[in-house]
């Protein structure tokens, strides 16, 4: 009989343990949100602020809620790093599931947002409700992006709960590898959407030129 373990529930310790993932805290192996990053426009930079302030506002009017989060914040940075556009196309809600062979056991979840380019993932998005910490998200994108990981080329994640935002970068090659970026919080001085635009520009441009 195979085991079913939904996505919300698996933890980093089952991930590590059943699938053998290792993080890695060495800087230099996910230099992408940090390097040759892409510069915003002025006209980006007024979009974004609208965001942080549309974002701020709705926080005044409790429970924001998933699809809500989706709205507000993820779907301009889609947006404005052009991942509607092709030849990038969004799939929205995609069933995906993990399996560990000669185990028994199967992780299944729903995906809220694929970014894909030519079969390529570039951007798996998990978007948390608002009152969960982006922590409860680093297992379950993990599972996500693990069962998509069917080559030695990166898989990059994006953690947000719409104020909180984490990069993820996943890779196969000798073992399974994954680091993550530094938190961007929406409401440290000045505009962190800044930066968080153009990390999402630089993934694109990284699938582009592969």
């Amino acid at each position: 009989m195979v085991q079913i373990i939904q996505a919300k529930d698996i933890t980093l310790l089952e991930l590590e343990s059943r699938f053998g993932i290792q993080l890695v805290e060495d800087e230099q192996f996910f230099r992408e949100w940090q390097d040759n990053l892409p510069e915003i426009t002025d006209s980006e930079k007024q979009q974004l602020d609208r965001v942080k302030a549309s974002y701020a506002n709705l926080l005044k009017y409790p429970p924001l809620l998933e699809n809500t989060v989706k709205m507000v914040v993820l779907s301009p940075l889609l947006d404005l790093a052009d991942f509607y556009l092709s030849p990038f196309h969004v799939k929205s809600e995609k069933s995906v599931e993990v399996s560990v062979e000669d185990e028994g056991v199967t992780v299944k979840g729903q995906i809220d947002v694929l970014v894909l380019f030519e079969q390529l993932v570039v951007v798996v998005i998990e978007s948390k409700q608002a009152a969960f910490s982006v922590e409860v998200g680093k297992p379950q994108l993990l599972a996500y992006m693990l069962a998509l990981s069917n080559s030695d080329k990166p898989i990059y994640g994006l953690i947000t709960n719409g104020g909180s935002f984490i990069f993820v970068k996943l890779i196969q090659q000798e073992m399974l590898k994954y680091a993550f970026s530094r938190l961007f919080y929406i409401f440290n001085p000045g505009n962190e959407l800044y930066t968080v635009l153009s990390v999402l520009k630089r993934l694109g441009q990284l699938a582009l030129s592969r």
